[in-house]
């Protein structure tokens, strides 16, 4: 039942202000989140911290994340939700 009410939790943490990003989180949680190491689960929703601006110029390749582990999830995201 915990683990049902934390996937709730970071669903609702993906819920954005800006549909860019939501365009990336929501798929990856709902295909991908529970095939993640529990070490990547956590480093996912140390992402999800971040604020939205330094986010949307990490997934839209503005910036690199100076974080290796956030940088590291960012890539995954990316090659997980690209069509």
């Amino acid at each position: 039942m915990t683990e049902i009410h934390s996937k709730e939790r970071i669903r609702w943490a993906c819920r954005r202000g800006m549909l860019e990003l939501d365009v990336l989180f929501m798929p990856f949680v709902e295909e991908a989140f529970d095939s993640l190491t529990k070490e990547q689960q956590a480093v996912f929703q140390r992402l999800l911290e971040s604020d939205d601006p330094d986010l949307f110029a990490w997934f839209m390749g503005h910036e690199e994340c100076k974080d290796p582990e956030l940088n590291g999830m960012v890539s995954l995201i990316l090659d997980r939700v690209r069509v």
